[in-house]
């Protein structure tokens, strides 16, 4: 008989893939708007500081939390646009944010710990919090107010062994930017209940039409309690780097190292110097990329509109759009699936976010080109136009 896998294997829920993995391996001509992978090259001057680093031999052991002009650079970032008052040595470099969020589960979730997930919620964060022996409890919004961050309903979930609350801020799969007012009624909650606060800030730099994202780490009382984590991954068009960082009070680095050098050591030396380029160049390069995912967001939510049986709230921040399609009659699954099957458009069910994201997909369009899109939505339209 094969070796037996270890519980926290068996007993946790299984990795599900969603559309994607239906998609695979399938022929035909597929568009994939299902994964969030930037559609956009990674800008010259990251990879060519890369390469420098690379080529002057910067290829040994470096810092285990990370090359220090790195952190540095990243501290006086959140200072100037996140408020947020860390030293160098209270930034952590990590192998994307998956790993940022892991280490800090790991850390700080002990079994029978439980961790609320708004919904609809990243699915990724079910497992690492299993992982680590914790319980996910969900705590639904509501998709009449616009899936706002509500703390009236976060409130009644919130138990004796609540330990942590996670949130998506700006909102995968929602493109909903927390406003002040609404993180401000969660940090609230954690102060009152003395609660942990993990904030995935990933897609912190891609906003528009004025709205602003704000860390929940700089409101009173949060600093901390509050692991911050972030990545190069969407604004800088880096995914395949897995190169992400995190920023906690220097009395809870101390847990995160020993999870970070107990897995990887440290994150990859030579890249870290495509890293310091991101944050130190050019700012152009990324305002160029913002407003082409805007461009992007433009067509699709305008064209969702369109469609029968379809609306579209305005896109806040991200690459997503969240549409809601309940007048169809179909179920999220369903018309999903039939998307594919019937168009080869791949877009994910909102249900994969749980049971509050039932009557919506999610659709990328941050991955692809102005005249892929346009032909996915076109496609969409006589299959909505069908029904």
């Amino acid at each position: 008989m094969p070796p037996r896998p270890a519980r926290r294997i068996t007993d946790t829920s299984p990795k599900n893939f969603g559309m994607f993995a239906k998609a695979v391996g399938m022929s035909g001509d597929l568009i994939h708007l299902e994964l969030g992978m930037p559609a956009d090259d990674t800008p010259c001057h990251i990879k060519q500081a890369t390469v420098a680093a690379l080529n002057a031999g910067d290829v040994h052991y470096s810092d285990l939390q990370g090359q220090p002009a790195l952190r540095q650079a990243l501290a006086e970032k959140l200072s100037r646009q996140n408020g947020l008052d860390f030293t160098a040595d209270e930034v952590l470099i990590t192998n994307g944010l998956t790993h940022a969020s892991f280490a800090a589960f790991m850390a700080f979730i002990d079994d029978g710990d439980e961790v609320i997930l708004l919904a609809p919620y990243y699915p990724q964060h079910i497992g690492k919090v299993e992982l680590a022996g914790g319980r996910v409890v969900i705590a639904p919004l509501d998709a009449e107010n616009g899936f706002a961050l509500n703390a009236d309903l976060i409130a009644p979930h919130i138990t004796s062994r609540t330990k942590a609350i996670a949130i998506v801020n700006p909102c995968n799969p929602t493109g909903r930017v927390y406003s002040r007012a609404e993180l401000e009624g969660l940090a609230q909650l954690a102060v009152a209940h003395d609660l942990m606060v993990f904030s995935d800030e990933v897609y912190e730099e891609i906003t528009y039409d004025g709205a602003r994202h704000i860390s929940i780490a700089a409101l009173p009382g949060m600093r901390t309690r509050t692991i911050t984590m972030s990545a190069f991954t969407k604004a800088y068009a880096m995914d395949g780097w897995r190169l992400g960082y995190l920023a906690a009070d220097a009395g809870l680095m101390g847990p995160l190292m020993k999870m970070t050098t107990s897995e990887v050591t440290h994150v990859n030396t030579f890249i870290q110097a495509g890293a310091l380029a991101a944050v130190t160049g050019p700012s152009g390069v990324l305002a160029e990329m913002v407003d082409r995912d805007r461009a992007r967001r433009d067509l699709v939510v305008t064209r969702l509109n369109q469609m029968p049986g379809v609306t579209c709230a305005p896109v806040e921040g991200t690459i997503y759009a969240f549409p809601d399609i309940r007048a169809t009659g179909l179920s999220a699954q369903n018309c999903a699936d039939r998307l594919l099957n019937e168009t080869g458009v791949v877009v994910e069910a909102g249900s994969f976010y749980g049971t509050a994201g039932e009557g919506h997909l999610r659709v990328c369009f941050g991955c692809a080109e102005l005249d892929v899109l346009t032909d996915a939505m076109d496609r969409m339209q006589r299959f909505f136009n069908s029904l």
